[in-house]
């Protein structure tokens, strides 16, 4: 019963779709905290659009986010 592990987006794109979708600010804050243009980012985040590294990267700064390797059987 309790060995159900939740599916985690397979992507980096998912991942930060999803965080995101589930995060307190609006796309309008982030977009507008970031830099990145606002209608590019309601895209990606519908999966019709992509972000360029550099917007990645601001996009994650503004969420607090950091990229950390998870090593497999660590």
């Amino acid at each position: 019963m309790g060995n159900r592990k939740k599916k985690k987006p397979a992507t980096l794109s998912d991942q930060l779709r999803h965080i995101i979708e589930a995060g307190e600010l609006s796309r309008y804050e982030i977009a507008k905290q970031s830099g990145v243009d606002a209608s590019q980012l309601h895209r990606f985040v519908r999966g019709s659009g992509r972000l360029t590294t550099d917007s990645l990267d601001k996009v994650a700064a503004v969420l607090g986010l950091r990229l950390v390797q998870n090593m497999k059987g660590s």
